[in-house]
C-alpha cells in the first residue's frame, strides 16, 4: 500500500465535516477506512451523484438517482449491499441524504 492518506475531519456518521476537503483520493481512502473496496461501477455512481449535486445543488433521492444512472433499484441495492445513497454520498463528499434512503 502506498503512503496512507490523512483523512480530514469526519462527523459521527463518517461524512466529511467540510465538503471542500473532498478529492477522489480522499473518497477512496474513506471507503478503505470503512472496509469497503469500491469497484469501478461503484465509483462511477459516486461520480454521477457528484455530477447531479453540481447540477441541482441537492443529493438525489434514490428514485431520481435510479433514473439518472439508468439502473433498477434492485441492481443498485445489489451493488452496494445496503441502502446505496448513504455510501454514495459519504464517499462522494456530499451532504447526507435526507428522507428515506
Amino acid at each position: 500500500m502506498s503512503d496512507a492518506i490523512t483523512l480530514p475531519p469526519r462527523d459521527g456518521d463518517g461524512y466529511l465535516e467540510n465538503m471542500n476537503d473532498w478529492t477522489p483520493e480522499i473518497g477512496r481512502a474513506m471507503a478503505a477506512a470503512d472496509g469497503i473496496e469500491l469497484t469501478d461501477e461503484m465509483w462511477d455512481q459516486i461520480m454521477k451523484a457528484r455530477e447531479y449535486y453540481e447540477e441541482h445543488n441537492q443529493v438525489p433521492a434514490i428514485r431520481v438517482f435510479m433514473k439518472y444512472v439508468g439502473m433498477s433499484k434492485r441492481d443498485i441495492f445489489a451493488l452496494w449491499n445496503t441502502g446505496p445513497m448513504k455510501p454514495i454520498t459519504k464517499y462522494g463528499g456530499l451532504p447526507k441524504p435526507t428522507g428515506c434512503v
